[in-house]
């Protein structure tokens, strides 16, 4: 999936942010100018300020459905992408068996997420009842789990390839984003019965941070497209080599990678 060396799977969680971005501004927009900071029947009698759940369980579901979807699905192909150019050489390589146990659980709970998050915007959960907060919770909790496990994963990628600066701008990313997003969730729920208005306002804060963890994945994938021919990919070192035992030649490397690619 590259075209002309420059578009490739970085592709996938930009247009996932985008899409996310652009949902939550219309939502938001929509709510403020054309229906005058509207009261919905599914907040609480005294709250002022709409929860994302509350504009989507109104006449834009149509809209957070679809942005949901699509926001899921495509960063759920820009996750799994990753492992995919890791082990074609397309991308730095694993070096130990706990980076792919890792980078596993990682999809797993992003899959959970995305699960969270499409059944949070396709049942009419605008009210605060159990169904809501078990698909915000699947929502949050995956996605953070998700976000903590492949942190892990980078952290030790940067630390056996110091030789790539880029993997350790990568974890630093990460961690900053998994403890701003965890501030404001302990901020969110902690305001959530008394202050409703507030608990809104970190809601809607947590999402358009989501929306810039997601974006910054393009960072990730978008060194794939400097790797596209099979002479430019990365090889794993040949273990346990006998000293003056000879190297497959370039061409052979060439044979191979191009029957891996096949």
């Amino acid at each position: 999936m590259a075209i002309t060396g420059v578009v490739s799977f970085w592709v996938f969680p930009l247009l996932s942010s985008l899409v996310w971005m652009g949902m939550l501004l219309g939502m938001l927009l929509s709510w403020v100018i054309e229906d005058k900071y509207r009261h919905y029947d599914t907040m609480a009698s005294r709250a002022t300020i709409a929860f994302i759940s509350n504009i989507g369980a109104d006449r834009l579901q149509p809209l957070f459905i679809t942005g949901c979807i699509l926001t899921a699905c495509l960063f759920d192909v820009g996750l799994i992408a990753e492992p995919i150019l890791r082990l074609k050489g397309r991308l730095v390589l694993y070096k130990s068996t706990s980076e792919k146990v890792l980078c596993a659980f990682n999809i797993f709970f992003a899959v959970v997420g995305s699960v969270g998050l499409i059944c949070l915007s396709i049942f009419r959960t605008g009210w605060p009842g159990r169904l809501h907060w078990v698909f915000l919770s699947l929502f949050i909790v995956g996605y953070l789990l998700s976000a903590i496990f492949l942190c892990a994963m980078y952290q030790r990628m940067a630390a056996k390839n110091p030789e790539h600066p880029e993997l350790r701008v990568s974890f630093l990313t990460k961690l900053v984003f998994i403890i701003l997003e965890m501030v404001l969730l302990v901020c969110f729920v902690a305001c959530r019965k008394r202050k409703r208005d507030l608990s809104a306002i970190f809601e809607w804060t947590i999402s358009f941070v989501f929306s810039f963890y997601v974006f910054h994945f393009v960072m990730d994938l978008y060194p794939a497209v400097h790797t596209v021919s099979p002479q430019s990919r990365f090889i794993a070192p040949v273990e346990d080599e006998k000293p003056g035992s000879p190297r497959p030649s370039s061409s052979a490397t060439s044979r191979q990678n191009a029957g891996d690619m096949a």
